[in-house]
């Protein structure tokens, strides 16, 4: 086990011994938020990692994702370089210098990271932590390797892990980790799961030159937004060549040396190189003590109230652990939260319905807030209103080459409650959905602003107007 005390200009102390104001267990997007706005505000921290820090998301998640992602990109352009009057080829994937751009961009940013951390005046614990006792008084011990660490409050930010199913995970079928460091590209891959993850990758190997086929057991792909972008996302895929089957789930999956067999429960096989097991992730708390330290867990979670406090008096969970949205920048706002609600100031409470959420595959999605049969059941069906603008009207997505939509969904009368975006690049459009949804704004607010032309950014506004009742470029 290695200890170190990481000072910022010696303005915040150390615990006493090992007694702290705040103990975190977790290194990750939660866990280190909570670590830097806390001795910000004055505590003493103490933040326990196994790994690495900054968690899955930087080292195994959103990040490496991202960075393929990107990669798959430059492949398309290279492919379709004569469309733009360029000329230029495409010779194949070079996994060696795809890995290493990938692995360049994490490295550059853990090292960023690091420099937070060490001008913060951290105690940084690196090994396993296990939650061994609580205080009725607030608070508790967590043990890592045989020493103690005390906190007046302990948050908990273990994160997730890869489900699996109940598949072995191994050989020709692995998990959104083991596809991160492959040194090929596969032939023939089946995904087993269409939402997130699964979509993502779908995407990047399809670019890289795979066969692709999902299996997704609910009805469309990426079932949890609304279903324009569902339905959406399935033309593009489709117009990809990019093979799925929904409503249908997979009966068994049997490796050899050459290949994987997966079987459907309709008596469908699929014969492929290599399977992804892409269902999600679960809660991280297996063997952590958690429950018997008195935390009630509920299925793996650690249900909270809505500051984040459990039901022992100064233990707190962050993040992936706690039931909702999986999602790093929800990790962030709950570990600032936390901080803050400790030292006593009353933040406001993070609210799911209020978070951005962008699946970045090609074309991306990008939403924040309810779905349109979410506030049908919500307002009633005669009390919600939508507008879908469709992408063919904005300049710089016919510039781009994309097709796709931005959906509004508004309260009648009321206020704007949901936005659901279709398209490439739409994620870097949802930092102003994020205030529409969650400063309330009415369609007449946001068409009175000014989006500059010709940006993608302007469909939001070319929505809006239409929403209002005096469309632009759109028929409302």
């Amino acid at each position: 086990m290695k200890r170190h005390t990481l000072l910022w200009e010696d303005t915040v102390a150390d615990g006493a011994g090992n007694t702290f104001d705040i103990v975190i267990l977790g290194g990750g997007s939660g866990g280190y938020a909570c670590a830097l706005r806390a001795v910000q505000l004055g505590k003493t921290v103490a933040l326990i990692e196994k790994s690495k820090l900054g968690g899955t998301c930087l080292h195994w998640g959103c990040i490496p994702t991202k960075a393929l992602l990107h990669s798959a990109e430059v492949a398309d352009l290279a492919r379709e370089g004569e469309t733009f009057g360029i000329k230029s080829t495409f010779d194949g994937i070079d996994m060696t210098q795809v890995n290493k751009y990938k692995d360049g961009v994490i490295d550059r940013l853990y090292k960023g990271l690091q420099g937070l951390i060490k001008s913060g005046g951290i105690t940084v614990v690196e090994g396993e932590g296990k939650l061994v006792s609580t205080d009725p008084n607030g608070g508790g011990t967590v043990e890592v390797n045989g020493e103690k660490y005390t906190g007046t409050n302990v948050v908990l930010a273990t994160g997730s892990v890869s489900r699996t199913l109940g598949l072995e995970i191994g050989g020709r079928v692995i998990t959104s980790t083991e596809a991160l460091s492959m040194t090929e590209v596969p032939e023939k891959v089946v995904i087993i799961g269409g939402s997130v993850i699964g979509v993502e990758f779908a995407s990047v190997w399809k670019s890289f030159g795979a066969d692709v086929t999902i299996i997704e057991g609910l009805p469309t792909l990426v079932p949890l937004e609304d279903p324009a972008l569902s339905k959406g996302l399935e033309r593009a895929f489709r117009k990809r060549k990019i093979n799925f089957k929904t409503g249908v789930k997979f009966d068994s999956v049997k490796q050899t040396d050459t290949g994987v067999t997966v079987t459907l429960e309709n008596g469908d096989t699929i014969e492929t190189d290599l399977v992804l097991v892409a269902v999600g992730r679960g809660p991280n708390s297996a063997g952590m003590g958690y429950e018997e330290a008195g935390v009630t867990v509920d299925r793996g979670w650690v249900p909270t109230n809505e500051r984040l406090a459990t039901n022992v008096k100064g233990i707190f969970a962050v993040g992936d652990l706690v039931p909702g949205l999986q999602l790093a920048h929800r990790g962030f706002a709950h570990g600032i939260f936390v901080a803050e609600e400790i030292a006593g100031l009353e933040p406001q409470v993070v609210v799911d319905s209020g978070i951005p959420r962008v699946t970045y595959c090609e074309p991306e999605i990008a939403s924040v807030g309810i779905t349109e049969p979410q506030a049908k059941e919500k307002y009633g069906d005669d009390q919600v209103e939508i507008v879908e603008y469709n992408l063919g009207g904005n300049g710089k997505s016919q510039i781009l080459g994309t097709a796709g939509t931005v959906k509004l969904v508004r309260e009648k009368d009321g206020p704007i409650v949901g936005v659901h975006m279709l398209g490439s690049r739409f994620g870097e459009q949802v930092g102003e959905a994020s205030l529409m949804v969650n400063w309330e704004a009415y369609p007449e607010d946001v068409a009175q602003f000014i989006h500059a032309h010709p940006t993608q950014n302007e469909a939001l506004g070319e929505a809006a107007l239409a929403l209002a009742g005096k469309p632009l470029h759109s028929h409302a």
